[in-house]
């Protein structure tokens, strides 16, 4: 019979009768002891919810959807299905641990297919009459429903933006999901919007643009991510960690704890006890030619981070330099559906541009080092990277001190 379960985001979510074996699988258990934003707990102390709450949000986003597009009870159940099990390829602390496995090698974890057949899953997959592959390619994006999970107005986005929003105590996620599912039609080119729900679609930009310098890229978390990624290089060395992709944070921090690495251990005792690097330096694109230095090759940055660490004469453990990439362009690869035309939604909004030249604005360069040696490094740094030193002035509206 179906299982209901009480949920502070949404109320009741219903789980449907032939998902409820999935729930107890270990493959789904594991996503308890996943956090859903890896190390923003850091900064917001109510930010311990998991992957697997979030699994079962979208799970409960997915079926109202299906209701909406009346789709059948076979591909409602298939949704439903790819909702529930969508993150199951998450490895300790989300996206952390998928950044260090794709330095040794392509990796997603929108790749389910291998956990889909594992006996405890594909049993009841098999019972339930549901297609692996079909699964696997929702996930991925690859079928005729991937927008239900994996598009520009997914179910996925929905329910971590109100999470996050909800557990962070950061309003900027909160969006109407009611309002812009029930805008959502069904398409022979995939799912579309009534110009009805505009608005609710214009708020889900907005939500994506904020929530991410207060959350997603707040500094502290970067920088114990980017702790936490120097603990795996130094433990895994030429391995690659895939082992370490199955486990879930409590295992995967002991095991790093725990390390033959001297600084594997020094990292992640550091990010435990919350005594985690500092900005040595932390600049915008005013100051750097973003576009370039964003596109610097792995072994380009090393270098760069070893002449940090040698011109301010300190280990080069003691040196973390965090170039992120620029963050894709936001896009709405929907239509409008006004009356009896189909519009792209790209030409009828002009709030898209703007939210991506505020993306584009948000992005940082950091270099990291601990308090006792930060002046130095932060001099260092500004001499290697051909900076001069930062004023009050350069502080850009809406800066995350």
């Amino acid at each position: 019979m179906a299982k209901q379960i009480k949920d502070p985001v949404h109320g009741y979510i219903e789980v449907p009768t032939p998902l409820v074996p999935l729930l107890d699988t270990e493959v789904v258990q594991r996503l308890r002891y996943i956090k859903q934003l890896g190390f923003v707990y850091l900064v917001y102390p109510g930010a311990n919810h998991t992957r697997f709450e979030h699994s079962l949000g979208a799970m409960h986003l997915a079926s109202l959807l299906a209701r909406q597009l009346d789709l059948s009870k076979d591909d409602t159940l298939l949704v439903c299905t790819a909702a529930l099990l969508h993150d199951i390829g998450h490895g300790p602390f989300s996206h952390a641990s998928e950044k260090l496995r794709a330095e040794y090698g392509p990796f997603s974890h929108d790749d389910i297919a291998p956990f889909l057949i594992m006996p405890e899953i594909s049993d009841i997959l098999d019972e339930n009459g549901t297609d692996t592959k079909e699964i696997a390619g929702i996930v991925a994006g690859n079928h005729r429903l991937a927008g239900v999970i994996h598009g520009d107005l997914d179910v996925d986005r929905m329910d971590y933006l109100l999470r996050d929003a909800h557990y962070t105590g950061v309003p900027y996620g909160n969006l109407d999901s009611g309002r812009l599912i029930q805008s959502l039609v069904l398409t022979e080119d995939g799912l579309a919007i009534k110009d009805s729900g505009i608005p609710a679609a214009e708020t889900l930009l907005i939500a994506r643009t904020l929530m991410a310098p207060s959350v997603y890229y707040h500094h502290v978390g970067r920088i114990a991510e980017q702790m936490f990624l120097l603990a795996g290089r130094s433990h895994f060395a030429d391995e690659k960690p895939d082992a370490f992709m199955r486990m879930d944070d409590l295992a995967g921090t002991t095991l790093l704890m725990n390390s033959p690495s001297s600084v594997s251990r020094e990292m992640m005792h550091r990010i435990w006890r919350r005594d985690l690097y500092k900005r040595a330096v932390y600049n915008g694109h005013e100051q750097l030619d973003m576009d370039r230095v964003s596109t610097l090759r792995p072994e380009e940055k090393n270098r760069m981070r070893r002449a940090i660490a040698e011109t301010a004469n300190v280990p080069e453990e003691k040196i973390i330099l965090d170039i992120p990439p620029i963050r894709k362009e936001m896009r709405m690869m929907v239509q409008v559906q006004n009356q009896h035309d189909l519009v792209p939604f790209e030409e009828i909004i002009p709030l898209l541009s703007m939210m991506n030249a505020t993306r584009r604005d948000q992005w940082r360069l950091g270099v990291f080092a601990p308090a006792d040696i930060l002046e130095k490094v932060g001099d260092a740094a500004r001499e290697v990277l051909s900076l001069r030193r930062a004023t009050k002035q350069d502080k850009l509206p809406g800066t995350i001190v």
